[in-house]
């Protein structure tokens, strides 16, 4: 038997289309999971799903705003339709943000809230019902290093994301009986498009100097790749974590401990 074996399971994961998520959905469909891609960006999705399907494994696209609860609604319904279960769900869809609290606009806090809060909390409320009627499930949210520490500029990213781990420890005490374990991954920099996209935007001609200072931030020497966090994932969504609940997985390069 394969190790960490996901064959039957059926996964939905947010934010899917393109960085971690892509990678999580690959090493999930990978060993055996039929995934479910969400995200925004039709392109993004649909090659995601291209990319799983080219490899010979099992995936389809959604596109879905998880901020809008009907939406999310919607989806998991056609799911469980063709389905009759969710085995795993990852919310890792989110957006970033830099600025404190002076800096941080209603806008800025109301459209973090709505993506990393509650587009948590809008899979979770779809998903969960189903998981309980099926006799158990896995949940797995994206956290970050910013979850537990703080860092300069990131207020509205903070809040949401210590609110991610909160809701993990809620959801973990909340459904243990009904056999639903959730855990939270809380990563350091991590190299995704969205970093070249930032440096590229924000210091054009400087990226490759810009990449470097950012990747010495990590004591590590370097950012975390989007596969390290992907079997992260893997780990704690399989059955091999089978006694894991509400706990938070820094993989972060040192971050956490060595800058404290």
């Amino acid at each position: 038997m394969q190790a960490f074996d996901l064959s039957g399971k059926i996964s939905l994961i947010s934010g899917a289309g393109s960085g971690i998520g892509r990678s999580i959905a690959q090493v999930f469909a990978r060993h055996g999971s039929h995934v479910y891609v969400l995200d925004l960006n039709n392109e993004a999705g649909e090659e995601a799903v291209a990319q799983i399907k080219d490899e010979g494994f099992s995936a389809d696209y959604f596109n879905c705003n998880v901020a809008k609860h009907a939406e999310v609604n919607q989806v998991v319904e056609k799911i469980i339709e063709k389905h009759e279960k969710i085995d795993i769900l990852v919310n890792n869809a989110g957006v970033a943000h830099i600025g404190n609290v002076e800096t941080t606009s209603e806008e800025d806090l109301d459209r973090i809230y709505n993506i990393n809060i509650k587009g948590i909390y809008n899979c979770l409320h779809a998903c969960i019902p189903q998981m309980k009627k099926q006799g158990g499930g896995v949940i797995l949210n994206m956290a970050s290093v910013a979850s537990v520490v703080g860092i300069s500029d990131r207020f509205a990213y903070s809040m949401s994301k210590g609110a991610v781990l909160s809701m993990t420890l809620s959801v973990a005490k909340d459904y243990i009986n009904a056999r639903i374990r959730c855990n939270a991954i809380a990563p350091g920099r991590v190299h995704t498009p969205f970093v070249d996209g930032f440096l590229e935007k924000n210091y054009p001609g400087k990226e490759s100097e810009m990449f470097e200072k950012l990747s010495q931030t990590q004591p590590i020497g370097r950012m975390g790749k989007p596969e390290e966090i992907a079997h992260l994932a893997l780990y704690l969504c399989s059955e091999e974590a089978g006694f894991i609940t509400g706990c938070n997985y820094p993989i972060d390069g040192g971050f956490i401990t060595l800058n404290s």
